[in-house]
């Protein structure tokens, strides 16, 4: 087979297979990272990273491939979640930096932008370190570069590329002492090679047959379970694992260099991607504090976590049947319930600790939401049920549970967000049940969705089929069509004292539809400020919140 060129559709299709495919084997790769603190799970921190860039490709989705190469790369960005999300992230934004005047590409220009993605990552890291994803990256970028000086074809560079990449992969525990020692290969390659391979799998039309690695081969099970005691927890000289991100709208100048060599006085393993908007950041420190405030002079901090990897490696060192060691409980958790992966992960970034899957047409029950109050392990536990129907099971739930728990009774998912917004972890569970109780008030949620059967509700005519409007609740309009609906509910919801909109897209929706709803935002609603995540949540194809 051979393919000589490369569209922003085919791309697009090779970005999902990659995700695909490494999502399938997450666990696989989370069971290699051995590293004495885990900063985070690497293969579940690759998986969400790289499905927050597919979503963003799959709705962008069109024949110019620097338009989708772009789209992945922002959703990269905004999705990237520990050092090798981060650095995937990186990787892609060189690659699609360096293709983002093209509509398509050739085989060489495939393997160039390959090898920028690797140089663009190299530069993200303050102190690469040999035997990682960045070589996996690197080694696989400079044989594709070699590959297509013999072929132009594309098949030909991806299977070359991927084929070293296994090589690198193997021969990591050459460079890292620890990886041999304990017997696996770097966790974060592994998952590049899963994404590779789900790249070729779509540039050829053919079902992943491979099997994947099984952990005998990957994992040398006798050393597995004393990996974490390579180090003891007095030899960890940054204690805490900071993660930020910053919204680029102060007066001060900003320069990712000078930004990153700033930030290098508070730790080690730091790394740093930005675009005109949003800067990132992933440190160990011993100052989380001072890096936040460093942070917050270029404007406003988000998506802010912070975690004392002293505590997770005395946690990872002492458990285990010889020596048991009970995980002491967190002081807050939230226990959200939500509908549509995209609802659910925009919860997380945003606070929960527990997502119960659930909503109009299957409300969890009161053992579901109990179970997730004991498995958030902690003292004080918030429940957003996110639904009027799940009020009561979780009041029910509330008074049957061990620990403190209040329920703050949101009844939409737009309630939701903003109540997780107002909460504050060094308040009172009283006080933040009030205040984040309080804040439901301020936001106006609309849906779009459809009629299952003829009625005439507050003298609105329905018919089967037909699409309808609902503001805060109440049914205001009903049509055949969709944009008319979401358009009627827009001008209903939105007055000269609103500031925000955001939109919840379902799993219906597509991007000329959104396109659509955009330019009629933009013609009727210029001033407010427009926020677009994919929810993909079923019934409803539409959710606005508008505050």
């Amino acid at each position: 087979m051979s393919i000589t060129s490369l569209d922003g559709n085919r791309f697009a299709d090779m970005i999902a297979s990659g995700a695909n495919h490494l999502s399938a084997n997450a666990e696989t790769v989370d069971a290699l990272n051995v590293f004495p603190v885990p900063d985070g799970d690497t293969g579940t921190n690759m998986k969400l990273s790289i499905s927050s860039g597919s979503k963003e490709a799959q709705a962008h989705r069109q024949d110019h491939i620097g338009k989708v190469g772009a789209a992945f790369s922002k959703g990269l960005l905004m999705g990237a979640r520990g050092n090798s999300g981060v650095i995937l992230s990186q990787l892609f934004r060189g690659f699609s930096k360096d293709i983002e005047h093209k509509s398509s590409v050739t085989g060489m220009e495939f393997a160039h932008a390959l090898k920028m993605g690797a140089e663009t990552a190299y530069k993200a890291v303050m102190k690469p370190v040999e035997g990682t994803i960045l070589t996996v990256a690197k080694d696989a970028a400079n044989e594709a570069v070699q590959s297509a000086k013999e072929t132009d074809n594309l098949v030909k560079i991806m299977e070359a590329a991927l084929d070293e990449a296994k090589k690198s992969l193997a021969r990591t525990q050459d460079l890292l002492p620890v990886l041999k020692e304990v017997g696996v290969v770097d966790s974060g390659g592994q998952g590049l090679v899963y994404v590779y391979e789900g790249f070729l799998a779509a540039l050829t039309g053919k079902e992943i047959t491979e099997a994947a690695p099984s952990m005998d081969e990957l994992v040398n099970a006798q050393h597995h379970q004393s990996i974490h005691g390579f180090m003891s927890t007095e030899d960890i000289e940054f204690g805490y694992c900071t993660e930020f991100m910053v919204r680029l709208e102060s007066g001060r100048p900003y320069h990712e260099g000078d930004f990153r060599k700033d930030l290098s006085r508070y730790g080690d393993s730091l790394l740093v991607i930005s675009d005109e908007d949003v800067a990132k950041v992933h440190i160990h420190s011993e100052q989380p504090g001072e890096v936040l405030s460093y942070g917050q002079q270029y404007g406003p901090l988000i998506h802010v976590k912070i975690e004392n990897m002293r505590e997770q490696h005395s946690a990872l060192t002492n458990e285990g049947p010889s020596n048991p060691r009970p995980k002491e409980k967190e002081e807050y958790a939230i226990v959200s319930v939500s509908m549509g992966e995209g609802i659910g992960e925009l919860f997380k970034s945003i606070g929960a600790n527990a997502i119960i899957e659930g909503g109009q047409t299957m409300n969890p029950s009161t053992e579901d939401i109990l179970e997730a109050v004991r498995s958030a392990h902690a003292k004080n536990v918030i429940i957003l049920p996110n639904n009027k129907n799940i009020v009561m099971a979780a009041e029910q739930a509330a008074e049957m549970a061990e620990d403190n728990v209040a329920v703050v009774p949101s009844k939409t998912i737009p309630q939701g967000m903003a109540a997780i917004l107002a909460f504050n972890p060094t308040a009172s569970l009283e006080n933040n049940s009030r205040e984040m109780t309080e804040a439901l008030e301020h936001v106006k949620t609309g849906q779009v969705t459809y009629a299952v059967r003829d009625t005439v509700i507050d003298g609105v005519t329905i018919n089967k089929n037909d699409y309808m409007g609902l503001a805060n609740g109440n049914i205001i309009y009903s049509g055949p069509d969709l944009l008319e609906t979401a358009q009627v509910l827009l001008k209903e919801m939105i007055d000269e004292d609103a500031e925000i909109l955001t939109i919840l897209y379902g799993e219906n929706i597509d991007r000329t539809q959104l396109n659509q709803l955009e330019k009629f935002i933009d013609d009727h609603f210029g001033e407010i400020e427009v926020e677009l995540h994919y929810g993909g949540q079923p019934v409803y194809n539409y959710i606005f919140s508008v505050e």
